[in-house]
C-alpha cells in the first residue's frame, strides 16, 4: 500500500469515527438524558438525575422558574411539567407519559394538588428515585383530596374559590374553580401584590371534582420521601402536611416557618435545598 493510500484510509477512518462521536453525543444531549454531574470535585463521579416539578391548582409551569434557576445553576437538567388539573384520571397518566419519556434517574416534585398527581403518577416507576412534597397532599391509596384538606382546621381557600361551569368533551357541564383577587391572604400571604396579581391573572383553574377521585396508588411506600412544610400555609393546614409527610415516612422533613402556601415563590432557597438535598441522596 502507497503512502498516500495509507494517508487517505486513516483520514476516512478517523471522519467515520468523529461522526459516530457526534451522533453518541447527539443521541445523550436529549432534554430527559442523565447528565454527568459537574460542579463541585465531589458530585464529578456522579449521575444527576433529572428533576421533574409539577405545579398544584391555580398555578402554572412559571411558578417553579425561581427553582429552577437555581437548579440549572446547580447544573441538573429540570422540566416543569404541565399539570391538566383535571383529576387524578386525567393527570396521573398525563405526568407518568412524562416520566416514561425520560432516560435515566429522576428527582419528581410536586407542590400542592400535584403532590396527589405524582403519589399516583410516579407508582411503578422504576426511574423515579426521589418525591419530594413541597406543602402538598400526600394522599394514601383510597383517599380523596377533599377527605384531607378537611382532617385538620385551618385551610381558607374554598371561600375565595370561584366556580366557573364549563362544558367538557362529552356534553356533560363541569365546575372549574378560580383563586378570586381577594385570595392572596389564603393562598399567598408573603408574596407581593403586584406579583399575586399576575398569578391571579394566569392561574390555570382546576376541575372541582379533583376533590372527589380517590388515589390509586400510594407511591411513596416504595419510593423515598422528602417533605416541606409551609408554616403559615392557609390552603393546606401546616398541621396535616406534618402528618402526611410523617405517614410516608419522610427522610427529611423542613420547615418553612413564614411561608405561605406558595413556598416556591416566596422562599424558593429553601424549596431549591430541600431537592438538592433529595437529588444528592438517591445520586
Amino acid at each position: 500500500m502507497s503512502a498516500e493510500v495509507s494517508r487517505r484510509h486513516v483520514l476516512a477512518t478517523g471522519a467515520a469515527l468523529a461522526g459516530s462521536a457526534a451522533l453518541v453525543a447527539g443521541s445523550a444531549g436529549t432534554a430527559g438524558a442523565a447528565t454527568a454531574a459537574s460542579g463541585t470535585s465531589g458530585e464529578k463521579s456522579k449521575v444527576k438525575p433529572t428533576i421533574v416539578l409539577v405545579h398544584g391548582g391555580y398555578a402554572d409551569s412559571s411558578c417553579w422558574n425561581a427553582t429552577i434557576a437555581k437548579l440549572q445553576d446547580k447544573g441538573y437538567t429540570a422540566i416543569s411539567g404541565s399539570n391538566p388539573l383535571r383529576g387524578i384520571p386525567t393527570d396521573a397518566p398525563y405526568i407518568a407519559s412524562l416520566l416514561d419519556s425520560i432516560s435515566g434517574p429522576v428527582v419528581l416534585v410536586a407542590h400542592s394538588m400535584g403532590g396527589t398527581v405524582i403519589t399516583n403518577a410516579a407508582a411503578g416507576k422504576a426511574n423515579v428515585k426521589a418525591l419530594v412534597y413541597i406543602a402538598a397532599f400526600v394522599p394514601e391509596a383510597g383517599e380523596t383530596q377533599g377527605e384531607l384538606i378537611t382532617k385538620f382546621p385551618g385551610s381558607e381557600v374554598e371561600p375565595v374559590s370561584v366556580p366557573v361551569p364549563y362544558t367538557k368533551a362529552d356534553g356533560t357541564t363541569g365546575i372549574d374553580l378560580y383563586l378570586s383577587k381577594d385570595g392572596k391572604a389564603a393562598f399567598a400571604a408573603d408574596i407581593s401584590t403586584s406579583d399575586f396579581k399576575v398569578l391571579q391573572a394566569t392561574q390555570r383553574p382546576f376541575d372541582a371534582d379533583s376533590f372527589t377521585f380517590p388515589t390509586t396508588a400510594a407511591a411513596w411506600k416504595t419510593i423515598p420521601a422528602w417533605g416541606l412544610v409551609a408554616g403559615r400555609d392557609k390552603a393546606i393546614p401546616p398541621a396535616c402536611e406534618r402528618w402526611m409527610y410523617s405517614r410516608a415516612n419522610a427522610r427529611k422533613i423542613v420547615e418553612v416557618p413564614r411561608s405561605s402556601h406558595v413556598a416556591m415563590l416566596s422562599h424558593p432557597k429553601a424549596v431549591a435545598d430541600l431537592i438538592l438535598d433529595a437529588a444528592r441522596t438517591v445520586a
